[in-house]
């Protein structure tokens, strides 16, 4: 298994080395030639007509042609497809939507065509012929992967939608999917808890030499799991049988969830010596962790940028010192780099499937910002980047901040830094500040608490958010913002799906509560207008805060306890279905379940 592996990506690995290489080497000349192709391309398309791509014969007259717009800009062209119009945004009809959270209570579907997913494929062949060369032990034992469920809802097209990476497992040969210790049905186990169990009890029952996923917090999750769950594992692995329940009888989705569990069990058959050895194990450190468990683990892959680098640095405690090489910048939208060196962010650009603006960060609020190509960029210089890509992106601000971190051939390498404005992400949730205000407004009116002011702010070392709140009435109690902070936890569950996802899997923690003294926003806002010179006409007060200061630290009247650093009660997160399939109405263009009926947040939109 080993030696085909090897000899698969080492071949596409080659294939697509030589491609990017010259890409890199040629920045300019590369990324012209791709708009150029794009564009003859897309030209009879709606989107292609509308910006009179016929005409454009250079990059000056793209940024002339097409304004920068985020993915609302782009929503009345996805409406049209998923209603079943053809070449709209690309000649080339997709095959899927993906999705992901997007700025309003409405999910971003991103259309997913063919080419893209060539490009996809390529990249990750070439990252993983690169992660070989390296280390050539990744492919020895098993590789562990974690990704989200390929299907998980059908537009009214006729079309999935659901995730890439889930697609793109499900459907891998033979050859490749035989290599995986977890079974891709795992990753269709609705309760987030038993996913982890059954997922970490098929990876200790054999030797993993890769792991894979693009968040740390997923290995953290897992190592964690493994360790409380031990001795059941242990058992399960003995007697060859799955271990844990999925899903109770009688709760929705029961005969689904029965059917994954016979499936996987029919795969399992005792394995008493690798049972004796784990239980040695057990006996030596008192809790299983992969360190011990899988010591031939010959690479770590995850996100190391941005804030999933803080958690990565809690790896090494149950993992040791393996390598740890970076996925790269990469989203629903497309993939921007490939790291090609291990423990750093920093990747190559991928400029031979997108073109690629930059924007100075400082220079995004003016009103022609002026773009970069790759080669043009500043080392240590901050940027915001547009995509435009084979899937039908034009021009698409991602609303993501890269950093530049040194040179490859002739480009640029650079890194995921942050969000951009009006947004923030701790592992991957991505909150807006229209959803902070959408939840905020919905839990006023259910708990009855009135407020002056609030802001959240990132805690990324305890993954939560610290809930910044001036109740209108200095009476407010304690309860009440605790109710407050919960029914507000719950609503962004409701218009965020990221969010909902990582609450419930237990990557991301309850919001932590700070009754703010009266009158902090008022004087918040003096300091940042009068004091610091900021044009009170233009000031837009952060919903979302980067970090505390110290004009907040000492605003701060009382913390209310939460009890556990991880809360107990995680009921109305867990009320809501991750599982239940949506479909996209072209009349209404509202999101539904199975039975029809509206999603919850779109009945409270109604309502």
């Amino acid at each position: 298994m080993s030696l085909a592996l090897r000899i698969i990506f080492g071949i596409k690995g080659w294939q697509a080395r030589r491609s990017f290489n010259r890409a890199l080497a040629h920045p300019e000349e590369r990324q012209n030639e791709l708009l150029k192709r794009i564009l003859e391309r897309e030209a009879n398309t709606a989107f292609g007509k509308d910006h009179d791509f016929a005409q454009i014969r250079n990059r000056d007259d793209y940024r002339k042609a097409v304004p920068i717009r985020d993915y609302e800009g782009f929503r009345p062209y996805v409406d049209r497809l998923t209603a079943g119009e053809q070449s709209v945004l690309t000649t080339e009809a997709p095959w899927m939507f993906a999705t992901t959270s997007g700025t309003t209570d409405q999910p971003k579907l991103i259309p997913v065509n063919r080419a893209w997913r060539k490009a996809t494929t390529e990249l990750m062949s070439l990252w993983l012929s690169s992660a070989q060369k390296d280390h050539p032990g990744i492919f020895r034992h098993k590789i562990l992967t974690m990704v989200s469920p390929a299907i998980e809802g059908w537009a009214a097209c006729g079309l999935p939608i659901g995730s890439v990476s889930g697609v793109t497992r499900r459907n891998m040969p033979w050859i490749v999917r035989r290599s995986y210790c977890n079974p891709y049905e795992v990753m269709e186990i609705r309760d987030y808890d038993a996913r982890y169990r059954v997922a970490i009890r098929m990876g200790y029952a054999d030797q993993v030499s890769m792991m894979a996923t693009p968040n740390p917090s997923t290995l953290l999750r897992l190592a964690e799991t493994g360790a409380a769950h031990g001795e059941q594992i242990v058992r399960a692995i003995h007697d060859g049988v799955l271990g844990f329940k999925l899903c109770e009888e009688g709760q929705p989705h029961y005969e689904e969830q029965l059917a994954i569990a016979t499936s996987l069990s029919q795969r399992l058959r005792p394995r008493r010596q690798r049972a004796r050895q784990l239980e040695k194990l057990l006996e030596t450190h008192g809790v299983l962790r992969p360190r011990d468990v899988w010591p031939r683990l010959a690479m770590l892959g995850c996100w190391l940028g941005g804030s999933a680098g803080i958690q990565s640095k809690k790896l090494e405690e149950w993992y040791g010192t393996v390598p740890k090489r970076d996925l790269g910048f990469r989203a629903t939208e497309g993939t921007m780099t490939v790291p090609l060196t291990d423990n750093s962010p920093s990747g190559a650009p991928a400029l031979q499937h997108g073109f690629f603006e930059f924007i100075p960060e400082q220079e995004i609020e003016s009103e022609c910002p002026p773009t970069l190509l790759a080669h043009e960029l500043e080392p240590g210089g901050r940027y915001y980047i547009l995509l435009t890509t084979e899937a039908g992106l034009y021009r698409y601000d991602i609303n993501d901040i890269i950093e530049v971190q040194g040179r490859h051939a002739g480009s640029a390498m650079f890194a995921f830094a942050r969000k951009g404005r009006d947004m923030a992400s701790i592992t991957g949730e991505k909150i807006h500040t229209n959803q902070v205000l959408i939840a905020a407004d919905k839990a006023s009116e259910h708990c009855d608490l009135k407020w002056t002011q609030i802001q959240m702010i990132p805690d990324v070392e305890d993954s939560r958010y610290d809930l910044l709140i001036e109740p209108s009435s200095d009476d407010a109690s304690e309860l009440s913002l605790q109710q407050f902070a919960a029914a507000l936890d719950q609503e962004l569950c409701r218009c965020n799906d990221e969010y909902r996802q990582k609450r419930k899997s237990h990557r991301l923690h309850q919001p932590r509560v700070f009754k703010m003294k009266q009158g902090w926003y008022q004087r918040k806002w003096k300091a940042d207008v009068i004091d610091r010179g900021k044009r009170d006409y233009q000031y837009k007060w952060p919903l979302i805060g980067l970090a505390w200061d110290d004009e907040s630290r000492a605003e701060v009247a009382h913390r209310p306890e939460i009890g556990s650093t991880v809360e107990e009660d995680l009921t109305h997160v867990l009320a809501l279905d991750p599982g239940s399939m949506t479909t996209i109405s072209p009349e209404e263009n509202t999101i539904k379940d199975d039975n029809g009926e509206p999603t919850a947040a779109e009945k409270m939109d109604e309502s």
